[in-house]
Formats: structure tokens, sequence, C-alpha cells
């Protein structure tokens, strides 16, 4: 009995031995394995100069002192550049990152803006060109000619017999005095016709008057289609009611809506160059005639009028029609590829390419954009290089840098010593803690955020430049 408890005891204490041999070898392989006691944010690769500390969330806000930010994020040294001193706005890229991520530059050109727009329109009668035969007294239809729409006339064919009882009367007396020899005869015959184009009737009309007929043929008084047929064999019209409408097919109008945008350089007597999809061979040229003072508040457009010239009437109403409206060439100024265009709002940015993989942002304002170009009204000279793909990824990187930071504040400086460089304006909408009046907060002050020991290093893995608050500490840091 004594035996095995002996056994049982000396067996627990190999295991408690065995136990504080193995945790100390893992303490003096932790121990080896760590890295000299050291800030992580206070290290300096290479002997660089350390320009200030800022949080990779908001790096408009610059901290001379490493620690945590008001964020609870790890803060991040800024390193001056090789030659001695940071170039305002410059963000720096590895020439071979720059070629494995294909990024295209293109040399803003000084030249005017070719303003051609092209826009859909639809073919429609020229109203110039129109013409309404109208019943000038009251009068029936004793025979229709032209029985349907559409029907081609020529100039002087036959539309329709009338029977006008008023218009009768005085061809009947225009005819009785036609055979008068005497000058007061002649004198009656030419009053009888002056009454009877009173009464309406054109000079196609009294040279057709037969003596002895009842009825009045009305003649087409040019050639054309007939685009609007009012009446029916048989029916009674009264005095103005138009009858038909002759409409020529020489000339067309198209009505096409011209974005506002893009029609500055568009006036009348602009030249205009047409296809329609039945007819891809031809082209019609034209004219605008006039742009309609109205401008449409559901698309921002406004109607244009384009007179066609259509010789062989190959151009009907109705048909769908693409237009090419070459504007006036404006002001040069120079030009970009309308890709290489950043917008962030209120903002509008590109990426120059200074060459060695440095690149910087410039602010621009931009005028009118045509055929895949946009005109720069300030912020570029011409002759630069800008990029024009992965452009977006450089403004990120200048965004993290803070150079589009100090591009917007003027170039603004990084911090003095002993002086807050937190700007009020660093997060919009969202309060900072608030600095005592020295501008600085020793250990121990209640306004600053808690400092991780120095002793504590960040985890292999964890994210750079961004680690949790300690549990514990007090050690203060300095804005």
């Amino acid at each position: 009995m004594n035996r095995a408890l002996v056994k049982r005891v000396v067996a627990a204490v190999a295991v408690l031995i065995l136990l504080i041999i193995a945790g100390a070898i893992g303490y003096t392989i932790a121990q080896r394995s760590a890295p000299a006691d050291s800030s992580p944010a206070t290290a300096q690769p290479s002997g660089k100069k350390v320009l200030y500390w800022y949080d990779p969330m908001t790096p408009q806000q610059h901290f001379e002192h490493p620690g945590m930010s008001p964020m609870g994020m790890q803060l991040v040294p800024k390193y001056a550049s090789a030659g001695g001193g940071e170039e305002k706005n410059i963000v720096r890229i590895d020439p071979a990152e720059v070629q494995n991520l294909g990024m295209r530059t293109a040399v803003a050109k000084i030249a005017p803006l070719a303003d051609t727009v092209q826009v859909p329109g639809t073919v429609a009668w020229d109203q110039d060109l129109a013409v309404t035969v109208s019943a000038r007294t009251n009068a029936t239809i004793e025979n229709l000619y032209i029985r349907a729409p559409f029907t081609t006339v020529k100039a002087g064919q036959p539309l329709a017999e009338i029977l006008a009882p008023e218009w009768s009367a005085a061809a009947a007396q225009y005819f009785a005095l036609g055979d008068a020899k005497s000058t007061e005869g002649r004198a009656l015959r030419g009053a009888a016709k002056a009454r009877l184009r009173a009464l309406g009737m054109d000079a196609a009309t009294i040279r057709g008057l037969h003596d002895g007929s009842g009825t009045i043929t009305l003649r087409a008084p040019v050639a054309g289609i007939v685009s609007k047929l009012d009446v029916q064999q048989g029916q009674q019209v009264g005095q103005g009611m138009p009858i038909l409408s002759i409409n020529g097919l020489d000339k067309v109008w198209v009505e096409a809506a011209i974005p506002q945008a893009q029609g500055g350089g568009i006036a009348a007597g602009t030249p205009i160059v047409a296809t329609v999809t039945t007819l891809p061979d031809e082209i019609f040229h034209g004219e605008v005639e006039e742009l309609l003072p109205e401008v449409s508040t559901a698309t921002r457009t406004q109607r244009a009028r384009i007179v066609l010239d259509n010789p062989r009437h190959d151009l009907a109403p109705g048909m769908f029609a693409d237009l090419r409206i070459a504007g006036a060439p404006g002001v040069p100024h120079p030009l970009v590829p309308t890709e290489a265009i950043i917008s962030t709002g209120p903002d509008t940015r590109v990426i120059e390419a200074l060459g060695d993989g440095q690149f910087r942002p410039v602010l621009v304002k931009t005028g009118p954009s045509a055929n895949g170009m946009t005109a720069i009204l300030s912020g570029l000279q011409g002759g630069e290089r800008v990029v024009t793909s992965g452009q977006f990824l450089i403004d990120s990187e200048a965004s993290l840098s803070g150079a589009l930071q100090r591009m917007e504040a003027g170039d603004a400086q990084a911090p003095a010593s002993g002086s807050s460089s937190v700007r009020a304006d660093a997060m919009p909408g969202m309060a900072m803690p608030a600095t005592s009046a020295s501008g600085g907060a020793n250990s121990g002050a209640s306004a600053a955020p808690p400092q991780r020991p120095a002793s504590k290093q960040p985890a292999s893995n964890a994210m750079p430049g961004m680690t949790m608050p300690a549990p514990s500490g007090t050690a203060g840091m300095q804005r």
C-alpha cells in the first residue's frame, strides 16, 4: 500500500518537473525570437528621417510622436525621401509595379475641341413646300379625282370638279361678254374677270373654264404628294374649308434634339451630314435652318429644324436618320482623354506622370467633351503627361499618403515641434478629442488616448499600421 502511494507521488513529481522544463524551454525560444525592445512606430529603416506620424485611415491627420490615433489605430511614420526632403504632392510608385499594372499615359495637347455632335432625327414634311387647296366659296364636290392620300400629282393636274353657284353665275357673265367688240364691252369683260378673281378663282381655274359647263375644275397648283385629303366625292364644303394638301419632296425637314451641353457651337447654317439605315450607301447634305427657342425640361435638349436636299425623293416622312453636326471650333485649350478625368463631386483632377515612378495629382477645371476628349480650362498648361489607365490606384495612394490633402490645403507643411498638427476638418462631421492648451498631453492626461507599451510588439500577421488598444497602459501621446 505504501509502495503504491510512493509510486504515485514520484510520478506526479516527475510530470511537474517535465512541465516546468517545457515552460522554460518555450519561454527561452520566445525571448530569442522576439525583436529588440523598441517601439514599432519609432523604428526608422535605414536611418531615414521621420517627418511625422499619421493614421492610415485618416492620413490628413499628422502627429509629432508615435502612439495611438484618436480612432484607436497605430500611427505609422512618414519618412523623408532619399533626396533629404519630401517634394510636395508627389506620389512614388516602384517603376516595376507601374509596368506590371499596365498604366497608360497621354500628352495634353493644346488644340480646339472638334465638337462633332451625333444625334438621331426624324424626317418630316418641309412645310415651306406645303400648299393647301381649299373651297373659296360654298360648293359641292361633283367629281373627286384624288381618292387616297399620298398620291403623286403634277402641276396643273385636275384634282376635283365642284359645283359652285356663285362661281357659275360669274363665269356665265364672263363668257357672255366674250364676243364684245366695243370698248365698253371689253371693259365689262375685264370687270367680270376681276370678279372671278375676287371670288377666289385662280388664273389656272379661269383658263380652264368652259362655256356652258355647270362645274368648275380645280387643278394642282404645284407638283408633289397629296399629304392630306379632307373631303369625299359628293360632299358639300363651305367657304374656306380645306379640300386637300400638297407637299413637295425636293427638300425635307429633319427634327432633332440637341443636348444642351453640346449646342454651343451649333447655329443656323451649320452643315449637316445625314444617313439612313435603309440607304446605307447614300449620304444626304443639308444645314440647320433654325434652333427653336425652347429647351425641354425633361431631357434638357433643344429642338433643331434641319433642311436636307432630297432630289430623288428617297427620303420619306417618318424615316429615322443619323445626323452628324460639325459645330464651330472653339478656343484652343489643353485636351486630355476623358478617361483620365477623376471626378469626386466638388473636385476634378488628373494624375500627372513625372517619370521615374513619380506621380502628382493636379486639380483641374474641365470644359466641354467630344469624341473622347475633354478640354481643360485651368490646371494644365499643355505638354503634361497624364495617366489614362490605372489612375484610380495612384489616386488612392495619393489619398493615403496625404498628397491630396496637401494639394487641397494649399501646400500644408509638416507639424512644428511642440504644436498640434491635427486639422479641424480632418474628419467632417466627427468630433476629435480636445487637446490641452500646451498643444500636447503628457502621461496620465485624461484627454489623451492610451498608448501601447513599448515592449509590446504587433503580431506578424496583423494589418500594417493597425493594432488594437492594449487593455492596460497609461503612457500618453503628444499630438
